[in-house]
């Protein structure tokens, strides 16, 4: 058997990983103009909509743990940014909602989110980018399928 030990710059969870980083490394920098860190975008993106989330499902879309999640949702409260009130489906349930002034920050923020977009896609290309996010959703899809189907 002709056994070669892959390089771990060849794994593929390697070669996500430093995209990810790559990647958000480059919008952090955009985002810092306006003193905010990524996820900051995204718990505001999320809230944008103005319909309000509970806590698990604001931690599942935007990709964060609930202890980190909540420590950020405190300081966007006590900064005015979002805030926290009783669903009034369910009186144990928490929803957070976005503020005004969230609102106006994520205006600046996706600014630079969209500015970010438009310059990778002109280095990429529509085509390229397009055939990535195909490729990670099925990624995406083939691990979420493996790991449902584990014993």
């Amino acid at each position: 058997m002709d056994y070669r030990k892959e390089k771990i710059t060849d794994n593929l969870a390697y070669m996500l990983a430093q995209a990810h980083r790559s990647v958000h490394l480059k919008l952090e920098k955009q985002l810092r103009l306006e003193g905010v860190q990524v996820e900051h975008w995204r718990i505001l993106e999320v809230l944008s909509d103005e319909k309000g989330r509970s806590m698990g499902d604001l931690a599942e879309i935007v990709l964060m743990n609930h202890p980190a999640l909540t420590k950020m949702l405190d300081k966007m409260v006590a900064n005015g940014l979002a805030h926290r009130s009783l669903d009034p489906q369910d009186q144990r349930k928490v929803l957070v909602f976005i503020t005004n002034s969230g609102l106006e920050l994520y205006q600046r923020l996706n600014t630079h989110a969209v500015k970010f977009h438009n310059q990778f896609v002109s280095n990429i290309g529509q085509e390229k980018l397009s055939h990535l996010k195909q490729l990670l959703t099925e990624v995406i899809d083939e691990t979420s399928l493996s790991s449902s189907n584990a014993p």
